[in-house]
Parts: C-alpha cells; structure tokens; sequence
C-alpha cells in the first residue's frame, strides 16, 4: 500500500511538471499555421473594394466635378416666332410674322468665378474622399487589432480550462491518497468553473468583435477563421509634438478645410461681380404682309434688341455680406479644427503612453513575477510544503496576468494606429461635408 502511495505521488508529480512546461512554453511556442487564414493586408484590400462609404465618397467627387462643369456652362440661345396684328377676319391683309433668337450675354467673368467656387468644392470632396479613405483603414486596423487580442485570449482561457480540468482529476487522486482534503476538490472545481465561464466570454467576445470585423470590411457574411499577426511585434516610439505637425500638414481634415476657405474667397469675389449687369440680346427676321400706300406688301423686316438690367436698388449687397461673413467663418473653422485636433491627441497620446509604459512593465517585471511565483508554489507543493490550491491560485494569477498583457498590447496598438492614421476613425460613418445650403445656391446659378 505504502508502495502504491508512492507510485501515486510520483505520476501526479510528473503530471504537475507536465502543466508547469505548457504553461512556460505556451507564449513561446509558434502556433501551427492553419490552411485558411486572414492578415491585415487581405483585410485592407477587402474595405477598399467593399466598404460602401468609399463608394459614396467617390460618388460625391464626381458630383462636385459634374457641378464645375455646368457652372461653367454659357446660357443656352432662345430661338422662337413671334406674330403680330393677326386678324381673324383678313389674316392675309395684315399680320406681322419673325423668327428670332436671344441670347444671354454673361459679363466680368462670373462663369469662370462659379468654376473657382465648384472647384473648391470638388477639392474639398477629394479631400473627403482621402479622409475617409484613411478612417476605413485605421477603422480595419483597429478591429483587426481587437480581435486577434481576442482571438489570443480564446487561447488562454482554453487552455487554462484545459489545466484546471486536469487539476480537478489531480486533486481527486490526491484525495484518494490522502494527500488533499475535501476543500480542496471543491477549491479546484470552482476553479475550473471559472475557468470555463472565463473561455465561454472570450468566445462571445471574439464572436462579437469579429462581426465588427466583417462589417467594417464590407463582407458581413465573412466566416470566421484565424487572423494572422503578432501582437508583441515592436512597438513604434512616437513623439507628440512631431506627430501634430504631420498631422497639420497631412491631415485631409485640414485641407477640406482649406479648400473651404478657398471657396468662401472665391465666393465672396463672385457676389462682388454680381451687379456688373449682364446684356440681354435679341434679334429677328420678319415679313409684314400688310399693304403700304403705293399697294405693295411691306415685305421683309428684321429687329434688333440690347438691354440690360439697371442696378439701381439691388447691388447684391446682402449677398455680399453673407459670402464676406461665411469667409470669416471657414477663416476662423480652421483654427479650431486645429485645436480640437491637438485636443484629440493628447487624449489619445495620454492613452498611448499609459498602454505601452503598461506593457513594458507587464514584460519587464509582472508576467516574470507571476511567472516565478507558479513556479515556487508549484516546487514546494512538489516538495509537500505548500497545498494544491495555492498551485491553483497561483495559477489562475499566472493566466490572469497574460490576459491583462493581451488587453494592454490591443489597447497600444489600437492607440498606434489611430496616431499614425491622423486620428481618423469610425470607417463606417458617412462624412460628407457638401451641405444643403451649398446644393440648393449651386441649383441657382
């Protein structure tokens, strides 16, 4: 029986040692590659064919290129026929009959200056279309970040169910034995519970962050399979102040912007032009059938007419001011989109700093410490100087320190990427900025 005991002993131990190795090894060990699988890079090319808020981007250029085009368009000719002292009981004796054709003379450039507001316009669009371009991407790369970090912790909590499973069967064999007590089993069943619930939350979690996925890259039927990456890859050191100078000299926030400004000059350069009359010219040819003194028809006859309206009480001048007003409007917009975009960098460079000092010190120092602690505890268990639930508690702190690892590698690359990216998110949301009041005074020129 004493022979038995020590057998017992023997082969639990060496199955501790066994959970001890996979628990070291499993951050270094390569996951097999699967058959299928997805990187960034596919994922990337999937939302710029497939996100819809792309295709309405370009659909707005085109639209803004369509309403350069027509403001720049001369006035079309009128061509008609006019009839005059037409009577019903003689037409024949007396009647007047002209072709003419009236044209519309536009003056002091005013269609080349509606050119320059729509392309302004149009550029503000294509630096929409840019912006957008770039929220798309940050907004897969983000996703993408999120869900491998889940799919990482799928990982984990498996594989600590997997242990604390085998850790149930272990302490009932020592119970067998005599070498645990009933609290014991029950300790090591709560933990395997929480442990089970813990793997069931990070599959619902990844479940969830995964249809984000699918959505974001225009693919909502997307099967789930393993996404390719590495999370602990170096993290890029970056430098606020230097960060918000590229910002302001790239962000496609800034040159809408810009291009607002422009438009509203250009704008206010038209409205001043606007009372410059414009030259109304018709002409004609007629014949007159109405018999003169001497019994002869009167014959053929043309018309000439020029007007032009006097601008005696409406000179524009209430447009003029608006147009002025809305100048300093955009003059003054791109110096608080300017401080709102430093506002939004240093909340999420604060939050970029606290991740990667986090993971630093979750590499450095925590995950070693936990990880020496699981190892002491399992040692003197081995050496019958500590309980089995302290190997459990252990444990469970081991695993619980990796998935806070994971969380603050996801929360740093997601913070990376939305520096880098000009602090450009929400890929799904429509950005246009070709407001109602613009559509209906280009539908008026």
């Amino acid at each position: 029986m004493k022979l038995l005991k020590h057998f017992l002993l023997i082969v639990i131990t060496i199955l501790l040692l066994c959970l001890s190795s996979q628990v070291q090894g499993e951050d270094t060990k390569p996951p097999s590659k699967p058959q299928e699988a997805l990187n960034l890079e596919d994922l990337e090319r999937m939302a710029l064919e497939k996100n819809p808020t792309l295709a309405q981007a370009g659909a707005l250029v085109r639209e803004a290129e369509g309403r350069k085009v027509q403001a720049g368009l001369y006035p079309n000719p009128t061509f008609g026929y006019s009839g005059e002292e037409i009577t019903v009981r003689h037409p024949s004796d007396k009647s007047q009959h002209h072709l003419f054709i009236e044209q519309k003379i536009i003056t002091a450039g005013k269609l080349q200056r509606n050119r320059e507001i729509f392309a302004q316009e149009q550029a503000r669009a294509e630096a929409d279309l840019q912006a957008q371009r770039q929220r798309v991407l940050n907004t897969v790369r983000i996703t993408y970040f999120k869900a491998l970090g889940a799919q990482r912790l799928v990982e984990l909590r498996s594989e600590l169910a997997k242990i604390a499973r085998e850790a149930v069967a272990i302490t009932e064999e020592l119970f067998n034995i005599g070498q645990a007590d009933q609290p014991d089993i029950l300790e090591a069943e709560i933990e395997a519970q929480w442990a089970e619930l813990d793997l069931i939350n990070a599959g619902n979690e990844l479940q969830k962050v995964w249809q984000m996925l699918a959505g974001v890259v225009g693919e909502p039927a997307l099967p789930k399979i393993r996404l390719l990456g590495d999370l602990e890859a170096e993290i890029p050191k970056l430098e606020q102040e230097a960060i918000f100078k590229r910002i302001l000299g790239e962000s496609p926030e800034i040159k809408s912007a810009r291009a607002r400004i422009e438009r509203a000059r250009a704008a206010v350069e038209r409205a001043k032009v606007q009372p410059i009359p414009d030259v109304f010219l018709r002409g004609g040819f007629g014949y007159d059938v109405e018999r003169l003194h001497d019994g002869r028809r009167a014959g053929a006859s043309g018309f000439v007419e020029i007007g032009i309206p006097i601008p005696l009480f409406d000179r524009n001048q209430g447009n003029i001011a608006a147009a002025m007003a809305e100048l300093k409007f955009s003059e003054h917009e791109i110096r608080r989109l300017q401080l709102a975009l430093k506002v939004r960098l240093a909340s999420v460079f604060k939050t970029y700093l606290s991740s990667s000092q986090a993971v630093e010190r979750y590499q450095k120092k925590i995950l070693p410490k936990a990880q020496k602690a699981y190892e002491l505890y399992l040692k003197s268990f081995q050496q019958m100087a500590a309980a089995y639930p302290q190997v459990l508690i252990a444990q469970r702190t081991l695993f619980q320190v990796r998935a806070d690892y994971v969380h603050a590698l996801v929360t740093v690359r997601q913070n990376v990427v939305e520096i880098e990216g000009l602090l450009l998110t929400d890929g799904l949301n429509e950005k246009s900025d070709l407001s109602v009041k613009e559509e209906i005074q280009s539908n008026k020129r």
